[in-house]
């Protein structure tokens, strides 16, 4: 059970406006403000002119702005980036936070909550974004930047020193395929992905100077077989929860027909205990996936469990990661 607080009337609304700062920040970034101010100070109409928005709301949301420290109002009465803000919010910047596209997306999805409660599916309508090749990179780039700071130490976690092959299901950039290969000598690794992934997943893979240890192949993981060589690990990394129970059992399958024996099949994911509340992360993510798929959630390690004994895993074990998610490893036995 979640544990008893004592939330205050003051801190209950600050949790219903939270919103505000939310849609200020993510609407700065989509007028591009920080791109204009990244190129000089400027006073609010210049700001206006550089964005092609209207002087006087412009300057009303540099104001605001201001009050979250993401901008500066010099002496001079012109605006200049903070320091955080040219760090994190400038594209092309080393610390660029890659992902501020695709959280403005999540914003569209997660309006229709309500009513995706209500019908308990996902609400179908314009607010999905559109699989144009901007989005993709976008999406897939933020993915790629989230999990490069873990990916060595979770590749060490699953505690596999013996593995030399392994299978990235959705492996998308190809951050942990990438980590694989460098934790061990005469490691290889492929990643399986749609498409239209597989050539960024290539692009970051020649970029690291790994391509003779990594491969690619191309399919959907809900319609095709997964490629079956015998590997040692199979990964499935942040898919369980954009799947349904019936799909994560037949993804299941299908992973345990592509490993060798006595290799194990890895699932990374926000694991929830059994009341679903912890880690509270997960318990919002589980929202993240009602509006945003058509059968997702978060699920439990019992679930997990259950899956992989059904399609041939006796033997599983679950730990944690330094990332706040958990590995749940299944052992095909001889």
């Amino acid at each position: 059970m979640a544990e008893s607080t004592d939330l205050t009337r003051e801190r209950i609304s600050e949790i219903a406006r939270g919103f505000m700062a939310s849609r200020a920040l993510l609407s700065a970034y989509e007028l591009g403000i920080f791109e204009a101010l990244a190129a000089g100070e400027k006073n609010s109409l210049e700001v206006s002119w550089a964005i092609g928005a209207d002087p006087r709301a412009t300057d009303r949301l540099l104001r605001a702005l201001v009050t979250m420290q993401l901008v500066e109002l010099r002496p001079d009465r012109k605006f200049a980036l903070s320091h955080a803000a040219a760090e994190f919010l400038v594209p092309g910047q080393p610390g660029f936070m890659g992902d501020l596209g695709h959280i403005n997306n999540l914003w569209k999805s997660w309006s229709t909550l309500t009513e995706a409660v209500r019908q308990g599916e996902k609400i179908a309508g314009p607010q999905a974004p559109p699989r144009d090749p901007a989005w993709i990179e976008n999406f897939i780039t933020a993915m790629h930047v989230l999990s490069i700071p873990f990916a060595p130490d979770t590749i060490a976690q699953m505690d596999l020193p013996d593995a030399r092959r392994m299978l990235d299901v959705g492996g998308g950039p190809g951050t942990y395929a990438l980590a694989f290969v460098r934790a061990g000598e005469g490691r290889t690794a492929t990643v399986f992905d749609l498409p239209d992934v597989v050539p960024l997943t290539r692009r970051f893979v020649e970029e690291n100077d790994l391509s003779d240890k990594i491969d690619y192949v191309s399919g959907d993981m809900n319609k095709d077989e997964l490629p079956s060589s015998n590997y040692d690990v199979v990964f499935i990394s942040a898919i369980i929860h954009m799947l349904s129970p019936e799909q994560n059992l037949a993804l299941m399958q299908k992973a345990v027909r592509a490993t060798a024996v006595g290799g194990s099949v890895v699932v990374q994911d926000f694991v929830m205990d059994n009341d679903r509340i912890r880690p509270p992360h997960g318990a919002m993510f589980a929202l993240n996936m009602l509006v945003g798929t058509s059968g997702g959630d978060t699920y439990t390690a019992a679930e997990i469990t259950e899956w992989m004994n059904a399609s041939g895993l006796p033997e599983v074990r679950t730990c944690n990661t330094t990332r706040g998610t958990s590995l749940v490893i299944g052992t095909k036995p001889a």
